[in-house]
């Protein structure tokens, strides 16, 4: 490690790895994973290993079942449990079942804390966040958001009429808890909370990605006519888009720190080929050619690690930081994706095939660039703030 870390999350980090290495690593080949994520009983068998061994959901509050870890310990767990593409599953750390217990945590009300967050940090329950629409709905700008709640007062007593399309919606298939993004008319953006079941949602179809790490793949979901009530509302009403600031701060940061696992995994399978694999008379890792590629990798990991852990101690501080999660969201997915390339590259012919995990990671780190705003709109949004004497 390039941190000073307490004794604590020392022996922590530790316990993690052997957990990985042990327990989960064994399990990349179980065939229960498809192509829309591990499916539930492996999910299932995955989450009871990590709650046996004492290390499940290590960022919810111990009052819910979890860790009560801080953002830096979150750091360190989370880049641990990375290593392994089904490590954030079994650790209950993946997105978007984090960040929306995360958000549950600070918003919520007691009832709806004790309905839905404990199953969610026990590892009983998985959920899905339904922000992102198809044109000409919300995407990068929020403020398209085409699904409306249209309140209604009748026989079921006052709520909400929820109307929309949603697309990407992570982990939809097999959620039990939605928290769906709507504009109420003359009020503003709201969230809502329902379970998946409830009439007036119809999960259309799970749509083909280039990743498959998370369960419950990327649905399209329809809401037509979804009738919810008014102790539906997470929060305030009008307040959409200042909780979902409140939650996509730390849920940049903690893709970053599970994407910086990964990374890692495929740079230390480069070495090990690197050092075995000879030609031309000697291991290619002596070759200036692999081994200045080998030297990039550890600068990126570092400056990764490093950029993490400043926004996680500022996020501990009790700071929103919400251009530093920016700035770390761009930094670090560009570091890992540089990684993730040139691992290929150092692999040659195995670089693309499935005899390593690097194919892999490769594949599904690519989308890390676009999910929680994709570079561009980080870099604007930062660009903006500079241009006006911001820091």
């Amino acid at each position: 490690m390039d941190i000073l870390l307490t004794p604590e999350l020392d022996a922590l980090r530790t316990r993690i790895q052997r957990f990985i290495a042990d327990e989960i690593i064994p399990m990349e080949a179980d065939p229960r994973s498809g192509p829309h994520g591990p499916e539930p009983a492996l999910r299932d068998a995955l989450v009871d290993k990590a709650r046996r061994a004492g290390l499940l959901s290590p960022h919810a509050a111990h009052e819910y079942g979890g860790m009560g870890l801080s953002h830096v310990g979150r750091a360190v767990a989370f880049e641990e449990a990375g290593y392994s593409m089904l490590g954030p599953v079994a650790l209950n750390v993946f997105a978007p079942d984090e960040g929306n217990m995360h958000l549950l945590e600070a918003v919520a009300t007691p009832a709806q804390k004790a309905q839905w967050l404990r199953p969610m940090a026990e590892g009983h329950i998985r959920s899905c966040f339904c922000m992102t629409e198809p044109a000409p709905g919300a995407g990068s700008d929020p403020s398209m958001l085409q699904t409306t709640a249209r309140p209604v007062r009748d026989a079921h007593g006052e709520g909400y009429v929820i109307d929309g399309l949603k697309w990407f919606i992570t982990g939809a298939d097999g959620a039990r808890l939605a928290i769906i993004m709507a504009m109420v008319p003359d009020v503003g953006a709201t969230m809502f909370l329902t379970d998946m079941a409830t009439p007036g949602i119809t999960l259309e179809r799970n749509m083909d990605t280039l990743d498959r790490c998370f369960p419950g793949g990327h649905g399209v979901v329809r809401f037509a006519g979804l009738r919810l009530p008014a102790s539906a509302i997470l929060g305030e009403l009008g307040q959409g888009f200042r909780y979902a600031q409140v939650r996509l701060s730390p849920a940049r940061l903690t893709h970053c720190m599970r994407w910086l696992g990964a990374a890692r995994r495929a740079h230390d399978v480069a070495v090990d080929y690197a050092r075995s694999r000879m030609a031309f008379g000697k291991p290619i890792g002596q070759h200036e050619g692999v081994g200045f590629m080998l030297a990039d990798n550890e600068m990126d990991l570092h400056i990764a690690r490093l950029t993490i852990h400043h926004c996680a101690a500022v996020l501990d501080r009790g700071e929103l930081a919400l251009r530093e999660s920016s700035r770390a969201k761009v930094i670090v997915s560009e570091a890992v994706w540089r990684v993730a390339d040139r691992c290929v590259q150092v692999l040659g012919g195995q670089g693309v095939t499935g005899e390593t995990v690097v194919a892999r990671i490769f594949s599904d780190m690519r989308a890390f660039r676009i999910y929680d705003g994709p570079s561009e709109v980080h870099r604007w949004s930062l660009a903006k703030h500079i241009v006006k004497g911001h820091s």
